[in-house]
């Protein structure tokens, strides 16, 4: 095992892909603590080490990162979580990791503000900061009777565990029949109190405003437009996102940040509402998100002005350049396809977005095995979700 400092990653689907190749690039080592169905980070030529994280809980999973670190030498490496649960893992155990390891997202008192929706609406409220009409299920029966104009979705408040509808990432409800049946279904999965509803905004583009800051301070930045997402109507991940200039959205991120004083990396995700033009604030990533490889081609190397800050390291004040395109392909292709077929999506201009010039979310020419192995691993995966019942 290398010993100078370096970083270990926890997660190895392809934003942990884009951590390793940032830091390993610039002779950073890395340690990936892979877990879960993808595997692209751990296939990497810069993982230097991979171990599959153990534990059930926050107590056995930070025990474990903690004797890993005695273990290979790993003390005073920079830890970054890659994921909602991974993110939330560090925070509940903050303290005790710093005892090892560089952080690089921030303690409870501040993540829960993004970690859970009920509480991300609530300060947004605090702020003056637009977001969709919410309610709260006490209860599935309270929550069937509630006065809505349809439709609607049943979305869970936080996301720590596996389920149809975290996969799904909300459902939608276009009656009072469907409600019923969907806040049955739900709360047979998740608690009740761990779930809202939410209005659906209808049309409109999506936007994210991303920032590594410090106390709530950005020291880096980029706006993005999200053009395309997997699944088209509640993307759990962006499939075709651009930079772009938009100071409006900067403004509405740096509020939100600056109004819980936020550390380290997050993407603030907007949806611009046709009927009133308003740009209501939907969620908030704690962690590094999935297109954050874009900002690397844009200007901005997230991950590694990371590890800088959390050395102590100085940051430049840094913003990316606008235009810059990223693209997962085997995610886009099929979900793009099946628009156009629906007519929501043109084709020929689809088609100059694959050939344009653009970041690609997992290939790279000096690095290519996580390209090779990304479609038989997603093919492995849906067999496997399909055959537990967990959807897509």
């Amino acid at each position: 095992m290398v010993t100078s400092q370096g970083a270990v990653v926890l997660g190895s689907d392809y934003r942990g892909l884009g951590v390793v190749r940032s830091l390993g690039r610039r002779g950073v080592p890395v340690c990936v603590v892979s877990g879960g169905d993808d595997v692209l980070a751990a296939k990497s030529r810069y993982a230097h080490h991979c171990v599959e994280l153990r534990g059930v809980n926050d107590d056995e999973q930070s025990e474990f990162l903690l004797d890993l670190a005695k273990r290979f030498g790993l003390t005073g490496w920079v830890l970054f979580p890659t994921a909602d649960e991974s993110a939330a893992l560090v925070a509940r155990r903050h303290q005790q990791l710093s005892e090892q390891f560089e952080l690089t997202s921030p303690p409870w008192r501040m993540l829960r503000w993004a970690h859970d929706k009920r509480l991300t609406y609530e300060r947004a409220e605090a702020l003056g900061l637009p977001y969709p009409r919410t309610w709260p299920v006490r209860s599935a029966a309270a929550a069937a009777e509630l006065e809505l104009e349809f439709p609607v979705i049943v979305k869970p408040a936080v996301r720590e565990e596996f389920n149809p509808l975290t996969a799904a990432k909300a459902w939608r409800v276009d009656d009072r029949t469907a409600l019923r049946d969907r806040l049955a279904a739900a709360t047979e999965l998740l608690d009740p109190e761990l779930l809202v509803l939410q209005e659906v905004i209808p049309g409109g583009e999506h936007f994210s405003y991303a920032a590594l800051c410090k106390r709530g301070r950005p020291l880096a930045s980029v706006v993005a437009r999200r053009t395309r997402q997997y699944p088209p109507d509640f993307g759990r991940a962006s499939t075709f996102v651009e930079t772009v200039d938009d100071p409006r959205v900067a403004a509405l991120g740096d509020r939100f940040l600056a109004g819980i004083e936020f550390d380290g990396l997050a993407e603030v995700e907007f949806k611009r509402d046709p009927r009133d033009g308003v740009l209501k604030l939907l969620d908030v990533n704690p962690r590094v998100w999935g297109w954050h490889t874009l900002c690397q081609r844009a200007g901005v190397d997230f991950p590694f002005l990371a590890y800088r800050l959390a050395r102590g390291e100085s940051v430049p004040n840094v913003h990316a350049a606008a235009g810059i395109r990223w693209l997962r392909l085997s995610t886009d292709v099929p979900t793009s396809l099946k628009q156009v077929a629906r007519g929501n999506l043109s084709l020929l201009p689809y088609l100059r977005t694959l050939i344009a010039r653009h970041e690609s979310a997992v290939f790279a020419r000096d690095d290519p095995w996580p390209g090779v192995v990304e479609l038989p691993m997603l093919a492995a995966t849906l067999v496997r979700r399909l055959r537990n019942g967990h959807g897509v």
